[in-house]
C-alpha cells in the first residue's frame, strides 16, 4: 500500500489543565474521504488544526509528504485586511493554481466578489471561505464544519461538488446525510483517543456502541478480578503465613487500571415542563403573504397546524423562513390574510441568533439571573445539578458566555428554553454546533413531547426523523405543505412535477392547453386504498363515538349513580375517557386524510 500523503503520530495536546488529545493518531491516503466524529469538546477542531500546521502540538509528530498541498475551512474565517470578498478567496490561491475557479466558484456560490466582508451574513461568510478552501483544487481539504449556515441547495450543491474532487477529505460536521454521502472511513476522537473504522459514518454508530459494549464488559471483568484478588489476600493461606508481594504489586495495578479508567461522557438530560392542555387547532392560516420593497417573501399562503404535530420549514437563504415562521407564530403581522391561534397555547421559542444570551453573563447567571437555583415549572433546582443535566461541570460556573463554544452555547440556550413550561416549541435552526449524541437525543426528546413543534432547519435527516410535514419554498413567495418528512417531501414534488410535464405533453399533443388556475392548483397526493377506505369510513365511525359518549354522559348525569354503584360510577367514568381519547383520534386522522386528498 502507498504510504500516507499525511501523518500525525502520538499527538498531545493541552488547554491549560484539560488534555484534549492523548496519543492520537491518524494517516491519510491519496483520495481519502475521512470523516472526524466524536462529542462537542473531544479534540475534533484541535485535531484537525494539527493536520493543517495551524498549531503545534506539545508531543507528537506530524508528517506532510513533499510536495502535498493542504487547504484547512476554519469555523469562523478571518476577513482582516480584505476590502472585498473577491479579494479574501483570491489571497488562498497559490502560483500556478486557476484563477478563473475564484469567480466560477463565487458564482455558483451565489456570491459577486464584491461583497464588504463586515456587512456578510453567516452564509455568506461561510461560502466564501468554501470558495477560498476549493480553488486551489488541494492534495487534501480539511473541513471543519461545511455546512454550517449553508441552506439546503448549497449544501446538496457542496456535496456533489466534493464528490466530484480528487482531493483528500477530512470532515467534520453534524449533518449525518453529509457525512453517509462523502465518507469511506470513519475516525472516532474519544477520549483523546482516535479509532479508525474502515467503513463511511453509516455503519458508525453499530460500530460504537459495540465498542462501549465490550468496554463496559471489560470493566466488569476488571471489577471481579480485583475481588478475587482482594479475597485471596486477605484469607488465602500463603497470605497469612508470608505476603506474595507479585500478586500485591497486580492487585494495585489492577485498582489503578480501575480508578484511571475514564468512561465515555454522560448523555444530556432533556426535559421540558408541560404547560396547559392546548386545543385541537393551534394555528390556522388563510392567504398571508408579506411584502418587503419589492420584494414578495410569502403569497397567499394557508395551512392547519394541528395538535402534536411536527412541523418543519425549508428553504434557501434569503427566501423568507423566519418571516413566515414569526407570522405564523403571532410575533409579525401579514400584510395580507389572517393568521388564528388556539386557545391555551404555551409558546417556547429558541432562535437561531442566540439573542436570549447576554455575552456577558456567567454560565451561572444564565441559567439563574443571580442566585444558586434554577426556577423551574416543575420546581427549583440547584444550578449545579441541572448544569449537569446538560453537560456542564461546576468548574464552568463562572464561565462567561463570550468563551463558550458554539456547542456549549447551543446546549445553554437548550438549558434556558427547556426549562419554561410549554405545548409549543418554536425552534430556528436548533441542530447548530450540536454533537451526534445530543442531536440523537433531542429527536427523540422531539418525537416522545406531547406538544406541538415548528423547527426551521437545513438537517434532512433531523427533520426526516422527527417532522409530521414540511413547508417548503416554491419560488416567488410560494410556499406549500407535504406530508411526512424531507424525503417524503422531495418524492411527492417529483412525482407533481412529473405529473404535469406529462399533463402539459397531453396538452399540447391534443392543441388544448392547460387552464392557468388549473396549473397552480396543488397536487393531491395519492391514498392508498386504505387510505381511501378510512376517509370513507371515519365520518360514520366519529358519528358512532359521539352517540357513545352522550350515552355514557347521560348516566353519569344522574346525582345518585356514585352513591347507588360506585363500581358503576367509575367504569362509565373510566369509559369516557377512553371514549373522547379516540374520538379526537379519529377526528385529527379524519383532518389529516382530507387535507392529502385536498379537501375543502
Amino acid at each position: 500500500m502507498a504510504p500516507p500523503i499525511l501523518h500525525v503520530r502520538d499527538i498531545e495536546q493541552s488547554f491549560g489543565n484539560t488534555q484534549v488529545l492523548d496519543g492520537a493518531e491518524c494517516a491519510l491516503h491519496a483520495g481519502e474521504r475521512l470523516c472526524v466524529v466524536g462529542r462537542n469538546g473531544s479534540g475534533k477542531s484541535t485535531l484537525l488544526k494539527v493536520m493543517a500546521g495551524l498549531i503545534e502540538p506539545d508531543d507528537g509528530s506530524v508528517f506532510v509528504q513533499p510536495g502535498t498541498t493542504i487547504r484547512y475551512l476554519p469555523q469562523e474565517p478571518d476577513f482582516a485586511g480584505y476590502k472585498r470578498l473577491g479579494d479574501y478567496v483570491e489571497a488562498g490561491l497559490a502560483p500556478g493554481d486557476d484563477p478563473h475557479r475564484v469567480q466560477m466558484l463565487l458564482h455558483a456560490l451565489g456570491l459577486t466578489g464584491e461583497e464588504d466582508p463586515k456587512l456578510v451574513s453567516g452564509g455568506e461568510a461561510r461560502r466564501a471561505a468554501l470558495a477560498r478552501t476549493m480553488a486551489p483544487e488541494p492534495d487534501v481539504l480539511l473541513l471543519d464544519e461545511p455546512t454550517n449556515h449553508l441552506d439546503l441547495p448549497t449544501v446538496e450543491w457542496l456535496e456533489q461538488q466534493l464528490s466530484s474532487l480528487s482531493s483528500a477529505l477530512v470532515l467534520i460536521s453534524h449533518d449525518r446525510r453529509f457525512l453517509e454521502r462523502l465518507s469511506r472511513k470513519t475516525l472516532w476522537v474519544d477520549r483523546g483517543q482516535c479509532r479508525m473504522m474502515g467503513k463511511g459514518f453509516a455503519a458508525f454508530e453499530d460500530w460504537r456502541d459495540d465498542v462501549l459494549e465490550k468496554e463496559e464488559l471489560e470493566q466488569h471483568k476488571l471489577a471481579r478480578k480485583i475481588v478475587r484478588e482482594e479475597h485471596w489476600l486477605r484469607y488465602g493461606v500463603t497470605a497469612r503465613r508470608k505476603r506474595n508481594m507479585r500478586r500485591v504489586k497486580n492487585l494495585h495495578e489492577l485498582r489503578s487500571q480501575k480508578r484511571d479508567f475514564e468512561g465515555p461522557k454522560g448523555n444530556i438530560t432533556l426535559n421540558v415542563a408541560e404547560g396547559r392542555g392546548a386545543g385541537k387547532i393551534i394555528i390556522e392560516a388563510k392567504g398571508i403573504g408579506k411584502v418587503y420593497d419589492d420584494l414578495t417573501l410569502v403569497k397567499n399562503f394557508s395551512c392547519r397546524i394541528t395538535r402534536g404535530s411536527r412541523v418543519g420549514i425549508v428553504g434557501p437563504n434569503g427566501a423568507g423562513k423566519t418571516t413566515l415562521l414569526k407570522m405564523l407564530i403571532g410575533e409579525l403581522k401579514p400584510d395580507t390574510g389572517n393568521v388564528k391561534t388556539g386557545s391555551n397555547i404555551d409558546l417556547v421559542s429558541m432562535d437561531q441568533n442566540r439573542s436570549a444570551l447576554n455575552h456577558d453573563w456567567t454560565l451561572k447567571e444564565a441559567l439563574t439571573n443571580g442566585g444558586d437555583m434554577v426556577d423551574l415549572a416543575t420546581g427549583r433546582k440547584h444550578v449545579m445539578a441541572y448544569m449537569k443535566d446538560f453537560l456542564f461541570t461546576p468548574d464552568q460556573a463562572g464561565t462567561p458566555v463570550s468563551v463558550l463554544s458554539g456547542g456549549e452555547k447551543a446546549r445553554l440556550m437548550l438549558a434556558r428554553s427547556l426549562a419554561l413550561p410549554g405545548n409549543f416549541l418554536v425552534l430556528d435552526e436548533p441542530t447548530n454546533d450540536l454533537d451526534l449524541e445530543t442531536l440523537d437525543l433531542l429527536q427523540a426528546f422531539l418525537s416522545d413531547y406531547a406538544g406541538t413543534v415548528m423547527l426551521v432547519s437545513h438537517d434532512r435527516d433531523f427533520l426526516d426523523r422527527v417532522t409530521t410535514s414540511i413547508i417548503v419554498h416554491e419560488g416567488q413567495g410560494q410556499w406549500r405543505e407535504y406530508p411526512g418528512g424531507y424525503s417524503d417531501m422531495l418524492r411527492q414534488r417529483k412525482a407533481a412535477s412529473a405529473d404535469n410535464k406529462k399533463e402539459n405533453k397531453q396538452g399540447q399533443k391534443t392543441g388544448k392547453s392547460k387552464p392557468k388556475s388549473e396549473v397552480t392548483k396543488p397536487t393531491r397526493i395519492k391514498l392508498t386504498f386504505k387510505d381511501q377506505h378510512a376517509l370513507k369510513t371515519l365520518p360514520g365511525e366519529i358519528e358512532g363515538m359521539e352517540k357513545r359518549i352522550r350515552k355514557i354522559n347521560s348516566a353519569l348525569a344522574d346525582p345518585e349513580l356514585f352513591t347507588k354503584n360506585r363500581t358503576l360510577f367509575d367504569q362509565a367514568s373510566t369509559a369516557l375517557t377512553e371514549a373522547s381519547v379516540k374520538l379526537e383520534e379519529m377526528e385529527l386522522r379524519w383532518l389529516e386524510l382530507d387535507e392529502l386528498a385536498g379537501g375543502d
